[in-house]
This record gives C-alpha cells, sequence and structure tokens, in this order.
C-alpha cells in the first residue's frame, strides 16, 4: 500500500477506538468543569495529554491544589506503561521512518492503539501509525469539548456530583483484570489496604492523598512482583488475552 493508503487503513482501525474515547473522555469534561477548570482549559489538557487514567488523577490533585511534585510522581507512575509500549512497538517499526516522525505519531500511543498495532502481522509504517492515532486523538478531544459545554451549563449541585465519576471510572477499571486473575486481584487489595493505613493511622496523617497513591502503587507492584512473578507460561496467557482485548477496542479504556 502508498502513504495514503496506509493512512486511510490506520484511521479506519482507530475510528472504534475514538468513538470509544468520547464518553470516558465526557466524562473528564464533566468533572474538571465541575471542579472549576475553565472549558477551554479542560480541552487543552486532553489535546496535550491523551493519558486518561493519568489525566483523571492528575486533574483531581490539581483540584486539591497539590504540589508540583506529588503532581508529577503519580502521572509519571500511572503513565510509565507507555514507555514499555512505545519500546514494544519500536521493534515493530520501519527503519525508513525518522526519530522526529516517531516521537509525534509516539504521542498517540495509548493501551487501546497499542493493542491494535501490536497484532499488525506487517512492519508499522509512519503513515498507518499517523492514521491510526489521530481518530483517537480527535476523539478523546471531541468528548472532552462537548463534557465541558455541558459541565458549563448544568446546575451546581448536579456539577459537584459528577465527581463520582472518577471513582466510578477506576473501579470499572480494575473489576475485569481482578476477576481474571487471582494475584492482580491480591494486588489490588494490598494497595487498597496499604493506602488505607497511610490514610487512617494517626502518626501518617501529614501523608498527602497523592503520594499515599504513589506509595501503595509502589508497595503493591512490588510485593505482587515478589510473590506472584510473571512465568513465561503466563506472560504467553497474558499476551493471549491482550491480542483479544484488541478486538474490543471500543470499550471504555483499561489503563
Amino acid at each position: 500500500m502508498n502513504a495514503k493508503e496506509d493512512f486511510c487503513y490506520g484511521f479506519t482501525k482507530g475510528l472504534p477506538i475514538a468513538l470509544g474515547y468520547i464518553p470516558v473522555s465526557l466524562t473528564f469534561g464533566l468533572m474538571a468543569v465541575s471542579g472549576g477548570i475553565p472549558a477551554w482549559t479542560a480541552v487543552l489538557i486532553s489535546l496535550t495529554n491523551l493519558t486518561s487514567a493519568g489525566q483523571f488523577a492528575g486533574t483531581n490533585l490539581i483540584l486539591e491544589n497539590a504540589g508540583l511534585l506529588e503532581i508529577t510522581l503519580t502521572t509519571f507512575i500511572i503513565n510509565i506503561r507507555y514507555l514499555l509500549m512505545s519500546l514494544s512497538l519500536s521493534q515493530r517499526l520501519g527503519p525508513e521512518i525518522t526519530l522526529t516522525q516517531r516521537l509525534i505519531f509516539g504521542f498517540g500511543i495509548t493501551d487501546e492503539t497499542f493493542s491494535v498495532a501490536s497484532i499488525e502481522e506487517k512492519k508499522l509504517t509512519s503513515a498507518y501509525m499517523f492514521g491510526l492515532v489521530s481518530g483517537p486523538i480527535m476523539g478523546w478531544t471531541l468528548g472532552t469539548a462537548l463534557g465541558s459545554v455541558i459541565g458549563s451549563v448544568l446546575p451546581e449541585a448536579i456539577g459537584n456530583a459528577m465527581g463520582i465519576a472518577l471513582y466510578a471510572m477506576f473501579i470499572a477499571i480494575i473489576i475485569p483484570p481482578a476477576k481474571r486473575s487471582k494475584p492482580v486481584l491480591n494486588i489490588v487489595l494490598i494497595s487498597i489496604g496499604i493506602n488505607l493505613v497511610l490514610k487512617y493511622v494517626p502518626f501518617l496523617g501529614f501523608i498527602s492523598s497523592g503520594f499515599r497513591v504513589i506509595l501503595a502503587t509502589i508497595a503493591g507492584a512490588g510485593i505482587g512482583a515478589s510473590l506472584w512473578p510473571v512465568t513465561d507460561n503466563s506472560a504467553g496467557v497474558a499476551q493471549n488475552q491482550s491480542n483479544m482485548d484488541g478486538g474490543d477496542v471500543s470499550r471504555c479504556r483499561e489503563y
């Protein structure tokens, strides 16, 4: 295929992802505006981030007036998986793709675009990757814009109630993998337990919510890696599951 055909093919592959992103980013727009962030700022955040769970968490910390270090560490830990995804996809790219092109379409690497790109059998071209990420970027930004507009005209009581959407989203992210894997469930429970200890033990009360998330995440992941290491067999099962999930890219993100 030529570059135009590759782009169109990639865009077609990314279109279901774009449609699936709209309701999630609409929720983000509602949450951001109800928290006091201007509509244009919420749209700009989505246009320049595209990090989903990290974006929700980071914005929530901004609304809580958290410090820059806390926000930076939290979003870094949540989004570090994109580094691994990009390294994996870099092995599938053609040698003719320049560093500048890699940096540009690398911005659009998400859980879903990674899943779709990783199951392509041929070498990935720059045109295909640009087409694949274009739709999701537009869908995520459009959904945020719609949510921001709706949030701007909602009554204050309803707007404030939308804050629960953040917790609902994270629950929706956690439940499916926890049901499929007992180690994942155990790690989730351990992380929750650590977070509760950090919050309710009196002499630990000085730790802010953002740093509690950071500490619970690192400790939970470390304990999980120690007690339930991924074997070659389980890695293969996880890869097969990932490939199957890649066909269902229109659903809400599993971050």
